[in-house]
C-alpha cells in the first residue's frame, strides 16, 4: 500500500483523542486511560493496514478487526465515525439509554465484528475467523487487540496454543502493553515474567514496537504479513492515558470519565500538541 501522510495521521490521532474525551465527559462514565492508549494503533490499522469499506461494512473480502479489550471502545467508535461508518453525531450518545454506542461494543453497529468486553475471549474468536478464512481460501487477515492485563486470562493462552498449532499466519494479535490494569501495575497484580519469551515459547512470531509511533506500527504490520507458518503478535509499548498529562500512567483513570473542567484542561493540552505537528 502507498504510505499515508504521517503528519496527517498524527493530527487525526489528536482529533480522535479529543472526540473520545468529549464522549466520555458527556456520558459521565467510561474508560479513559485504556482508550487513550490505543489511538495510534487504531489509526495505523484503519488508515493503513486494514482492507475495509465504510460504505460496505459487510464486504466479504474485508479484513476483520476485533477489539478484545472492549472497554476501550470509545477510541474505536471515534475512529469508525471519522472513517464514515456512522454519523459523528452518534458519538455524543455514548452510554445513553437507547444509543447504539454502548459501554462495550455490540454487533449490529457498522464496523463492529464482535460483541466484546468479557475479557480473554477475543483471541479465541479471532482463531475461528482465521480458520474460516483458510477454509474459504480467502486472503482475509484477522487482527485482535488485547490489553496486557487481559492476558492474565487463561483462555488467552489456550487460544495462543491453538493459533500456533494450526499455523494461523493470517492472524495478527496486538497487545496494548501499557503495564497497567484495573487494580494497579500488571507486574504487581500478576507478574507475567518474561512476557515476550512467553509468546515465543507458545509458537508465535513476536514483534516489539512503540505503540505511539505510527510509522513503526505500520512497519510492524508490514513485517507481520511476511511471516508464514505461524501467527504474529505485536507487543506495542504504550502509555495508559497517553496525550493527557494528568491521566498518563494513573491507574485511577482506568474506569472513570473526565469532569467538565478536566475535559477542558485536556483539550487545551491536545490543542497545544496539535500546534507542534
Amino acid at each position: 500500500m502507498n504510505k499515508p501522510d504521517i503528519r496527517e495521521l498524527k493530527r487525526k490521532a489528536v482529533g480522535i483523542r479529543k472526540d473520545l474525551l468529549k464522549m466520555l465527559t458527556l456520558a459521565g462514565s467510561g474508560h479513559t486511560g485504556g482508550s487513550l492508549s490505543i489511538v495510534e494503533i487504531l489509526v495505523a490499522l484503519y488508515y493503513y493496514e486494514l482492507r475495509n469499506d465504510p460504505k460496505d461494512p459487510k464486504w466479504q473480502e474485508r479484513d476483520r478487526f476485533l477489539l478484545s479489550k472492549g472497554h476501550a471502545c470509545p477510541a474505536l467508535y471515534a475512529v469508525l465515525a471519522e472513517k464514515g461508518y456512522f454519523p459523528k453525531e452518534d458519538l455524543w450518545t455514548l452510554r445513553k439509554l437507547g444509543s447504539r454506542l454502548q459501554g462495550h461494543p455490540q454487533m449490529g453497529l457498522a464496523g463492529i465484528e464482535i460483541s466484546s468486553g468479557s475479557l480473554g475471549q477475543g483471541l479465541s474468536i479471532a482463531n475461528g475467523m482465521a480458520l474460516a478464512s483458510r477454509l474459504n481460501k480467502t486472503d482475509t487477515r484477522i487482527y485482535c487487540l488485547m490489553g496486557d492485563g487481559e492476558t492474565n486470562e487463561g483462555q488467552v493462552w489456550e487460544a495462543a496454543m491453538t493459533a500456533s498449532h494450526y499455523k494461523l499466519d493470517n492472524l495478527c494479535a496486538i497487545i496494548d502493553y501499557n503495564k497497567l490494569q484495573i487494580d494497579g501495575f500488571c507486574c504487581e497484580v500478576k507478574d507475567m515474567g518474561a512476557y515476550l519469551d512467553k509468546w515465543k515459547n507458545f509458537g508465535w512470531n513476536v514483534i516489539e514496537t512503540d505503540g505511539h509511533d505510527i510509522e513503526k506500527l505500520m512497519a510492524a504490520f508490514d513485517k507481520a504479513k511476511t511471516i508464514k507458518g505461524m501467527p504474529t503478535v505485536i507487543i506495542a509499548h504504550t502509555v495508559k492515558g497517553k496525550g493527557v498529562s494528568f491521566v498518563e500512567n494513573k491507574v485511577e483513570w482506568h474506569g472513570i470519565a473526565p469532569k467538565k473542567e478536566e475535559y477542558e484542561r485536556a483539550v487545551k493540552e491536545l490543542d497545544e500538541e496539535l500546534k507542534k505537528i
